[in-house]
This record gives C-alpha cells, sequence and structure tokens, in this order.
C-alpha cells in the first residue's frame, strides 16, 4: 500500500502523506534520538529504517513538536491515542487458501456487533459462535465496523483509524482467525466499512492534510475530500482502504454505511471507482459489494447483460422494513408515516417485495419530496430484507426489540415474509431466539462531551416514530449512550439459548432457513428484472408473485392485521409454506401462505 508502514527485508518503510507539514519525523519506541523524514513528493514523507520490523512501535513528530499515531496504522496496542505498532500482513498462515466463496443467491445474511456478541466482546469469543451459526443455517456473517474508535465502546460507525482493527477486540490477526475459521464452515464474512465521516475522536488527518472540504456539508460537518484540491489521494485512501480489508483479510465483501452522504462532483464518482477496483483485483472470487443508500438509486444496482451486477451486489431494502415494522407494531408516525399501508389501497408492501424501493420517484407526502428511481428492473437479489438491524433497534428510546412491541403472531409472519422471500435476508444478532437483551446506541466519548452526546442524542431520538406517540416514554427516559451499562446491556444472552421460549423461536428460525435452502435459494440463479408483480388484497394484505430464475412462479399471500381477508383470489400452486389459517377466499389474522407453480 501507498500508506502505512511497510515491512521490508531487514528493514520498516515508513510513509505519511502530510502536505500541510514542511517537516516530519519518526519517533521509535525506546530510541532517545528522533529520526528526519525525507519530503519526496505531493505532500509524502518516507524513511527507510534498518533493523526496524514487526512489533515495532512508532509516532511521528509534526513541526510544533506533537506526537501522533499513524493515522493509516494497522494496529494501536494502547488504543487510538497510543503508538502504532508495525504489523507484518504476511504472517498469519491463513488454512483458507482454496476459499472462492458462495455464490450471492446463497447468502443468509447475520449481523453482528463484536463487542456484544459475545460476554467477552472479542475477536476470539466470535469464533465460539460460529458453530451455532452455520446449524442455525447461516452462510454470511456481516460485522459491525471495527475501525479503531475512542474509548471502550463504540457501535463502530464513530472509526478514526480506518486501517485498525479495534484493539479492543484483539489483535489484527485474531480477525483473521475469525475469518479463516468462518470459511472452514463454507461461510462468509462481510464488513462494513464507513467511508463518509471520521470519528470526532482520535482522527489526526485534518491536521496533516486536506482530508476534508468546505465545498460539502454532511450530517457529522464537512465532508470528505472527494472532488476537491487533494482529492486524488484522498480516493486512494478509500480504495485502498477497501483493497486491504479485502485482501490482507480475505473477506468476502464490504457493506458500504450511508453511501449518500458521499458527495462528489467529479467526472467519476467515489463510489464508481471503489467497486470497479474492488472488482478487478478479485477476478477470482465471488465478491459482494452491498450498499446503505437512503436515496434509493437504482443505477448503483443495474446489472450487465450476464446479469452479473455492474457496480454493487444489493442495497440494504429499509423499505421493506419499514412496511413490515409498521403493520406489526401499528407504529405510523415519524418516518414510519410514509409507510402506513392502512388504507388498503397504497400498495406499497408488495410493491417493495415485488420491485424493490416501495417509493420509485413519487413524492412522499410527509417529507413532501421525491425519492426513490424505478426499481422494477432490478432481480430481487438486488435487495438486502431484514426484519431489524442495528439501527433500527438502536434508534429506539430504549433500543428494543420487536418481539418487545408486537404480538408473536405478527413477529411470525413478517419472519415468514423476509426469510422466504426473494430478496436476500439478513438477521440480526440474538434475533433467531428472541433475545430479551435490547441493542441500545452506546458510544464512549470523553468526560467533557458526555452531557452534548446525552442531549444531542435526545434530539434524534426526537424525530424518531417511537417519540411521536403520545403513548410512549419521552426521550429523557432514553438510556445514557456515554454509559459503560449501556454498553453491557447489549451483550447476548445466550444462556437464554435452551430456555423457553428462547429455544421454540431458535427451532422456528432453522426450520424456516432450512425451507428456504430448499425451495427458494435454487430457483434464485438467473432470475432476471421485471419478475414481481403485486396485487393488493386489503388494508395491510397483498398478493406478491415472481417469476423465478428456474420458471417457475412464486406466490406470497399475505394478511398482517388482526381480521380475516375475505374475497382473496383463488390459491395456485404447491403450498410450501402456511403461519395461519388460508382457505379458499379467505386469508386468516396474521397468515402468511407461500406457494410455488412450476
Amino acid at each position: 500500500m501507498r500508506f502505512g508502514a511497510e515491512v521490508r527485508k531487514g528493514s520498516t518503510r515508513f510513509k505519511l502523506w502530510a502536505p500541510k507539514c514542511k517537516t516530519l519525523q519518526l519517533k521509535l519506541k525506546g530510541r532517545r534520538s528522533l529520526i528526519e523524514m525525507d519530503a519526496i513528493d505531493d505532500g509524502w514523507f518516507r524513511v527507510d529504517v534498518e533493523g526496524v520490523g514487526a512489533g515495532a512501535l512508532y509516532k511521528y513528530v509534526l513541526p510544533d513538536g506533537s506526537a501522533i499515531p499513524d493515522p493509516t496504522s494497522r494496529h494501536q496496542p494502547d488504543d487510538i491515542a497510543g503508538f502504532s505498532e508495525v504489523i507484518d500482513p504476511q504472517a498469519f498462515g491463513w488454512t483458507d487458501r482454496g476459499w472462492r466463496g458462495r455464490p450471492w443467491e446463497e447468502a443468509i445474511i447475520y449481523e453482528l456487533h463484536i463487542g456484544t456478541f459475545t460476554e467477552e466482546g472479542t475477536f476470539a469469543a466470535a469464533i465460539t459462535k460460529l458453530d451455532h451459526l452455520v446449524a442455525l443455517g447461516v452462510t454470511a456473517i456481516q460485522i459491525m465496523p471495527v475501525g479503531e474508535f475512542y474509548g471502550k465502546f463504540n457501535w463502530g460507525y464513530d472509526g478514526a483509524m480506518w486501517f485498525a482493527p479495534s484493539s479492543n477486540y484483539g489483535r489484527p490477526d485474531d480477525l483473521k482467525a475469525l475469518i479463516d475459521a468462518a470459511h472452514r464452515r463454507s461461510m462468509m464474512v462481510f464488513l462494513d466499512v464507513v467511508y463518509n465521516h471520521f470519528g470526532p475522536h482520535g482522527n489526526y488527518l485534518p491536521a496533516i492534510a486536506p482530508i476534508f472540504t468546505k465545498k460539502h456539508q454532511s450530517p457529522w460537518g464537512e465532508a470528505l475530500n472527494f472532488d476537491g484540491r487533494g482529492a486524488n489521494v484522498v480516493r486512494e485512501l478509500v480504495v485502498e482502504n477497501a483493497l486491504y480489508w479485502m485482501s490482507e483479510f480475505n473477506l468476502d465483501g464490504l457493506r458500504f454505511d450511508s453511501v449518500h452522504t458521499m458527495v462528489d462532483d467529479s467526472s467519476s464518482h467515489i463510489l464508481e471507482l471503489l467497486s470497479a477496483r474492488i472488482r478487478a483485483s478479485r477476478p477470482h472470487r465471488h465478491t459482494h459489494l452491498i450498499i446503505e443508500n437512503s436515496d434509493n438509486q437504482e443505477v448503483w444496482l443495474r446489472r450487465n447483460s450476464d446479469s452479473e451486477p455492474v457496480h454493487y451486489t444489493a442495497q440494504w431494502n429499509d423499505d421493506v422494513h419499514h412496511l413490515l415494522h409498521a403493520a406489526a407494531t401499528g407504529e405510523n408516525t415519524g418516518y414510519y408515516a410514509d409507510f402506513d399501508d392502512s388504507d388498503g389501497r397504497s400498495g406499497r408492501l408488495g410493491r417493495a417485495l415485488a420491485e424493490g424501493f416501495a417509493y420509485q420517484g413519487e413524492v412522499k407526502p410527509h417529507e413532501a419530496m421525491k425519492r426513490g428511481e424505478p426499481s422494477g428492473g432490478l432481480p430481487a437479489t438486488s435487495f438486502v430484507v431484514y426484519m431489524q438491524d442495528h439501527d433500527q433497534i438502536g434508534n429506539r428510546i430504549k433500543g428494543d426489540r420487536i418481539t418487545r412491541v408486537a404480538h408473536d403472531d405478527a413477529v411470525k409472519a413478517l419472519i415468514a415474509i423476509y426469510l422466504l422471500c426473494p430478496q436476500i435476508p439478513m438477521l440480526f444478532q440474538g434475533e433467531e431466539w428472541a433475545s430479551a437483551r435490547p441493542f441500545p446506541f452506546f458510544s464512549d466519548v470523553p468526560a467533557e462531551v458526555r452531557d452534548a452526546v446525552r442531549n444531542g442524542r435526545q434530539d434524534d431520538l426526537r424525530s424518531t416514530p417511537e417519540h411521536e406517540d403520545q403513548d410512549r416514554p419521552e426521550v429523557e427516559e432514553a438510556v445514557d449512550p456515554t454509559s459503560i451499562r449501556t454498553f453491557t446491556s447489549a451483550k447476548l444472552d445466550w444462556s437464554n439459548l435452551r430456555k423457553q421460549p428462547h429455544s421454540n423461536w431458535l427451532k422456528h428460525y432453522r426450520s424456516l432457513i432450512d425451507l428456504r435452502k430448499m425451495e427458494i435459494v435454487p430457483r434464485l440463479v438467473g432470475q432476471q428484472g421485471f419478475a414481481g408483480r403485486y396485487e393488493p388484497l386489503g388494508v395491510k394484505s397483498v398478493l406478491v408473485s415472481w417469476r423465478m430464475g428456474d420458471g417457475s412462479i412464486l406466490r406470497l399471500y399475505a394478511n398482517l392485521t388482526d381480521e380475516t381477508q375475505h374475497d382473496v383470489q383463488p390459491i395456485i400452486g404447491r403450498k410450501v409454506y402456511l403461519h395461519g389459517f388460508a382457505e379458499e377466499g379467505r386469508l386468516g389474522p396474521w397468515s402468511v401462505l407461500w406457494t410455488v407453480e412450476v
């Protein structure tokens, strides 16, 4: 890489892009004298130091005498402000040399947060739970961001060092061991990465380089500089970070956070460059690139003539989540207001299941703005569908899961829809046994800004649907995101796995995932765009059909209300799964029927 410390034969090359600095020195821990670095070109500094190898600790000394860790460090053994450690990326002994990944159609994703997935909260501890995921039927884990962040706990989206796996979770080789162990179990591993901002604490780049631009604003302040002076190196920093994770950690894919906030007015958008460089570097591997995009842009999900992704493999489908959640909980305020299908005429649920986006260029009434692009021409596998994710749980006042706010029949109806849908399903950690633990937002911050973070969190929660419901608790009752107790409250309750009712929930998930592998996955290969059709049956009731890749027709009959739906169209095809009851002309309350016609 152009960035970071590079172990060479008998020496280490130290490199740093610092165009705001006239001089730069290297400080090696244990040595009294500083080492002058050579200014080479375009703001780069470099020095080769003989006799220094992996394990050496170092910092950079700026012209004002202050010492900073390497912003592109591969490891921070003593937290974000400490010395950086030289890492030899080739030292780990991989056992998965023959691994080429799995086709996207086989993906059944499990999102997890390393710090709360186990009591220990480490990469090594996560390995001990992989067999549970294999037995569940999961074929891919998606790890929330692990880049080094300030303090002892964080969701991960405040990472300030993109190349260093957080030392709270272990060493880089511990993460590699987790990925290697997953591959031995034929399980893919995706990593969530954040290229729209840096965390507010521990980011040393602004002091030495034009990493931000005043030209664009983001939700976090000045946007990353993708199209201004010095942008070429910033763009390369992002690309090399993505290639670093994919190559040095042997990942199967990446999930890109909030790409709609990555503003780039250059002739080649950073998202186009990212996908092209990643795919070109791995022609022999299955590579899956997932985006989160609130603008719902179809352009990033297009397929070529061979039905392969041109840029990105799939997008998280918040539209389906919002529609399912609103139906099951009755929450229809805040951002759920535009996803209330209670009039029985909008057909939003059917459209989102059949075509991907519920809004495809139309105005969202409560936002008074257009949303989305036409997506019916995309295959269903262009979308990742879920009943819960870290955002939709964590952005509630107490971080409570759907099993706390909806009755079991409603939840099981939602599970039957999203796990058997042709879109790619994703579970959130602990969902499979209806974990009693919440997943609130948590973020360790310096003492002097804790009050500001607490107040800011309460302001954010005032725009949520839960707060706007007068029967719900006020945001002042929200948990303190800066408290260690909030973080530990989110650690999964693995001890409940074999207790009732949790063991029954687990059996339910396993049976549905097994059914998906038998009936849905084999039919996904070769599915084309314009394959979905939908028809509203009444209030929160819908008939959706898809022409599958093998030519069969998959149909969903769903009634997400407390009332029996009458005058339902004739049931066609072989019954694959039924939750509730269905008979000719009638569909029972919270009933979901799947059929296949060959």
